[in-house]
């Protein structure tokens, strides 16, 4: 480091640190966080820390039978956990700035005193060796920066993905909790007309106690059924950031329609290794590793450089100037140990990566497999099962108002009519959430995020 006078180290410090400066972004990073979780979920990913600048957004949308885009929509806007992700842009942000500023120089005075003369030293130091090596941490900082953005957009995605899942199961729950009102309802008319019946001698005891059994077994699927409501309906709320007091919110009466075909395989394993978030977080990772073991190798022997100047007068003699550089003297450690140590952990990184990638396009390959399957069974209950199901108990029915049939066989139909019902309701909401699953495993973080 070139030394100045006493005359002007004011000025040289300023320079120092001028040239040492780092300011905070204007956005603090989140505007390519909100870019690169739009690209991969379908829809503005308009994100902010500021919670009071988006509850009244979130209430608006609220206001508005959820639809699965609105439901994200408004997690992205309360959801307090990843506004804990994104406070974590600025903390990077902070170690950013400041591996981008030159450590403050250090200045010393002694004055020592004997008789009629008196000694004064005065001593400013630099750190030459921050100086040196500033480029290469901002360097290292600006990665780890990208690499929490990247961290930043997976939660948004993963909050995403799951918000649409727990939506799908909350309106299933909902859609089957209204069902076995109506199978309740239907179950109870039957119940007390067999209680007449019984009490005017034309039903056997046998058959009154198949109907009220019957009743019994129905009322306690409701209860199974309202408490499920609830409970999915309360994860959905924990995931939307909403509770009871800032007015809930209105899911619609049936799951949306099944699609008029599966969308085929295609690239989309290709497609996973471009843009999956942790796929792309393994390769950053690989690189900034590699930086850094090139900044290992360079410092290892220089573990301490320090310069300063030093002005010395002594009462009746003229003024001394000079400097003083300090070494550490690398007798012990040569920072051998440093070096294998960072090597192992870039090999470590790599082989990290490289099994990312390979999970990533295995799971690809068995979400697509498990969307294909989940498509195929709902199809299978909307077109064959339940309308086989419906016509079998119309008949059935007919059978009984002609005599032809018996009590006990109207109430096995009815069973099979509410199973068969209940499970064409549980497959439609496997295939969307089959569906999520898949947009999980390609733009995700995988399929169990």
């Amino acid at each position: 480091m070139t030394r100045f006078s006493w005359q002007r180290p004011t000025a040289a410090c300023a320079v120092l640190l001028l040239a040492g400066c780092s300011t905070f972004s204007p956005d603090g990073g989140l505007d390519a966080v909100s870019k690169m979780s739009s690209e991969r979920i379908g829809q503005q990913a308009t994100l902010s820390r500021d919670s009071a600048a988006t509850s009244g957004a979130a209430a608006d949308v609220l206001r508005q039978p959820l639809t699965p885009q609105a439901a994200v929509q408004v997690a992205l806007m309360n959801n307090r956990s990843l506004k804990a992700s994104l406070a974590e842009l600025g903390i990077v942000e902070a170690d950013l700035v400041q591996a981008g500023t030159m450590r403050n120089p250090g200045i010393s005075y002694s004055k020592l005193r004997g008789g009629d003369s008196s000694e004064i030293e005065r001593v400013v130091s630099f750190d030459l060796i921050g100086l040196l090596t500033l480029p290469v941490r901002k360097g290292i900082e600006q990665r780890r920066f990208a690499q929490a953005q990247l961290a930043a957009a997976g939660a948004t995605v993963r909050l995403a993905h799951d918000t649409q899942r727990a939506y799908f199961e909350a309106v299933a729950a909902n859609e089957r909790a209204r069902y076995m009102e109506q199978a309740n309802l239907a179950a109870e008319a039957s119940t007390e007309l067999a209680r007449r019946m019984a009490r005017a001698g034309n039903w056997s005891r046998l058959d009154q106690a198949r109907e009220e059994a019957f009743h019994g077994e129905v009322l306690d699927q409701l209860d199974q059924a309202r408490q499920q409501a609830i409970d999915t309906r309360e994860a959905l709320a924990r995931l939307l950031g909403v509770t009871a007091e800032e007015g809930g919110f209105v899911l619609p009466q049936r799951l949306p329609a099944l699609p008029e075909q599966v969308r085929p395989l295609g690239n989309a394993q290709q497609e996973a290794l471009d843009s999956r978030l942790d796929v792309l977080a393994a390769k950053a990772d690989t690189r900034a590793t590699a930086k850094s073991l090139g900044l290992t190798r360079a410092t290892r022997v220089i573990n301490v450089l320090e310069a300063s100047y030093i002005n010395k007068s002594v009462s009746g003699e003229p003024r001394e100037n000079g400097y003083e550089i300090s070494l550490e003297l690398p007798l012990f450690d040569w920072g051998g140990a440093n070096t294998a140590r960072a090597e192992a952990t870039y090999m470590q990184s790599v082989h990290r990566a490289a099994d990312t990638a390979l999970r990533a396009r295995s799971e690809v390959r068995q979400s697509h497999a498990a969307y294909h399957s989940a498509y195929g069974r709902a199809r299978r209950y909307r077109d064959q099962i339940v309308p086989l199901r419906r016509q079998i108990s119309d008949e059935v029915l007919l059978r009984y108002n002609g005599m032809l049939a018996s009590v006990f066989e109207l109430l096995l139909d009815a069973r099979e009519q509410i199973a068969s019902v209940q499970a064409s309701i549980d497959a439609q909401r496997d295939f969307w959430v089959a569906d999520t699953a898949l947009q999980a495993a390609i733009h995700g973080n995988g399929a169990n995020e």
